[in-house]
């Protein structure tokens, strides 16, 4: 950002500026030509040792008439090159002023945010997280080092800290201590290694995924404090055997998790203290016929987790849910578990 920018206007008086200066060329040639007589080659050479002021003397004697219209040429010259210095000096001021007060303006909104994700890196994988958690309404900021790939940052409209995301001071910019959740999806697993343990050590509330791509580098990362630690490949892997062993399967995930014109989702939902779910059975709560939404598995709090829990199943402070309906049933079973007990 700090790198120069042009008002249209600036650029449209840079232009007229290259425009003038090829029609003073060419009228300095063909004024020597007609008032001298002179050769293209001599008129040529004429002007431009004219207009660039070396001094190296006439090409001929000049005529009067010649000495005029070389007056002329040096003071139009001298006229347009400095007009030319001026604009070019207030495209860079410009340039500079825009950098440092859209920085500014960037450091303020990023100031503001709460329980936002910090994603570091913004490569291929790094680009799509960054997207999918803004399609879901939620705050995302990017670290990112690489200043051309700041540029497609910027340009896609996130909020974006340039530095190193293994640096303490940078993920203090990023507002790590605020933050809800960090993807490190640095293009090496050590970079990521060292960024998900100076995350941790920011803050260690965080919940942090890391890439990994080799094997011996996850329990690494675990170690360092990541709470996920994800392989592209080996999940692109056993993807690719899901979708030619399992297509329906496969397609009804995709409706499921990604599809935003097909009103399904998956969600989880947090029952918190005091709820009115907590110390329900699933029967007595009775969340299919009252909220549309249908539970697929629960989560204690010691990460124990229940697939298809039976309607005997108890619901307690702290389960988080994980439920699957439309983006109205969700909400409505949100609420459930939000409202406070009578």
């Amino acid at each position: 950002m700090a790198k120069a920018l042009m008002t249209a206007q600036t650029r449209v008086r840079l232009v007229l500026i290259v425009i003038l200066l090829l029609v003073l060329l060419a009228g300095g040639v063909i004024g020597y030509m007609v008032i001298e007589d002179w050769s293209l080659l001599d008129s040529a050479y004429m002007t431009v040792i004219s207009l660039t002021t070396v001094g190296y003397g006439e090409v001929h004697p000049l005529t009067p008439m010649g000495r005029v219209f070389t007056i002329f040429l040096l003071l139009t010259g001298l006229g347009l090159v400095s007009y030319s210095v001026s604009i070019l000096a207030q495209a860079a001021l410009e340039g500079h002023i825009k950098g440092i007060w859209g920085r500014k303006k960037m450091d303020k909104a990023i100031g503001r945010l709460r329980s936002h994700y910090i994603v570091c890196g913004y490569g291929r994988i790094g680009r799509t997280i960054a997207k999918a958690v803004r399609n879901r309404g939620l705050p995302v900021v990017i670290v990112e080092n690489d200043p051309e790939i700041q540029k497609e940052i910027e340009n896609d409209g996130f909020l974006f800290i340039p530095g190193d995301a293994t640096h303490d001071e940078t993920l203090r910019q990023a507002g790590v201590e605020r933050a809800r959740g960090v993807i490190c999806v640095l293009p090496t697993d050590p970079k990521n290694v060292y960024a998900t343990l100076t995350a941790r050590s920011l803050n260690p509330g965080l919940i942090i995924v890391a890439r990994a791509d080799d094997a011996n580098a996850e329990q690494k990362m675990i170690q360092a404090g990541a709470d996920k630690v994800i392989s592209p490949y080996e999940i692109g892997a056993r993807r690719m055997a899901l979708a030619i062993l399992q297509p329906t399967v496969t397609e009804f995930l995709d409706l499921a998790v990604h599809a935003t014109g097909f009103n399904l989702q998956i969600e989880q939902i947090e029952i918190k203290e005091n709820s009115y779910l907590d110390g329900l059975s699933l029967q007595q709560a009775s969340l299919r016929q009252k909220t549309g939404a249908s539970v697929l598995a629960v989560q204690r709090e010691d990460r124990e987790m229940t697939v298809s829990p039976p309607p005997d199943f108890v619901l307690k402070a702290g389960d988080i849910i994980v439920a699957l309906g439309s983006s109205k049933a969700l909400e409505s079973l949100k609420s459930y578990a939000m409202a406070q007990q009578g």
